[in-house]
């Protein structure tokens, strides 16, 4: 059965190349300045074919195969960042998208992406590299206070996904835990309990992050 909740689409599809920068006195490189391309992207279960993924502790994976933010959230950073040469991609999204709502989507739902099925895995945290994107280390405060992260999702079918395609909601998760509440969850100095035992028990939260919050029960 497909479900209508609401319409999310692909308006681009975005790739990037290693970068090297200096970070306290030492050289690093980041693969978070992605750019449009005129492609369809392949999801593999690990990963975006072609992708730049410096640190694969940290980004990629199972549970990160692919990082998808909401269009509609740039116009509050251009107006914050208006210096800056903005493009599609600027926060490292593989997969820019029309429609996507953090406070709707739950963790576990499954979504036909192109010819790939996906399922919601974690919201994205926010590191020192988004702080070196913007070129001011404020933006990582601000990415957390909008309370807007955007989503990894899990590739559940490896398939091509393209500028265009619509994302539909394939099965919708009984638990009833949003991206936007598991982001919330994460940076409350104080644990809501009832958001807490919904995380605790969504079998699609990774289990790692489980363990990390095992102390507040």
């Amino acid at each position: 059965m497909v479900f209508y909740l609401y319409s999310m689409k692909v308006i681009s599809t975005n790739l990037g190349k290693p970068k090297t920068f200096v970070w306290n006195g030492k050289e690093e490189q980041t693969g978070i300045f992605k750019k449009p391309v005129n492609q369809a992207l392949f999801l593999t279960t690990v990963d975006v074919t072609d992708d730049t993924v410096i640190d694969r502790v940290h980004h990629a994976g199972v549970n990160k195969a692919c990082y998808l933010f909401g269009s509609q959230n740039y116009q509050y950073w251009k107006k914050l960042y208006p210096e800056l040469h903005w493009n599609w991609g600027m926060f490292g999204e593989n997969l820019t998208v029309e429609g996507l709502d953090e406070s709707e989507i739950r963790v576990g739902d499954i979504y036909k992406l192109g010819t790939a099925l996906v399922q919601i895995s974690q919201p994205r945290e926010p590191c020192y590299k988004l702080g070196v994107r913007f070129n001011n280390k404020e933006v990582i405060r601000q990415f957390v206070e909008h309370n807007k992260p955007g989503t990894y999702v899990r590739i559940l079918e490896e398939g091509e996904v393209k500028t265009g395609d619509t994302i539909l909601l394939q099965e919708r998760s009984t638990n009833t835990l949003t991206t936007q509440d598991f982001y919330q969850l994460m940076f409350a100095k104080e644990k809501d309990k009832a958001v807490l035992e919904l995380f605790m028990t969504n079998d699609s939260v990774p289990q790692y992050k489980k363990e990390r919050m095992k102390k507040y029960l």
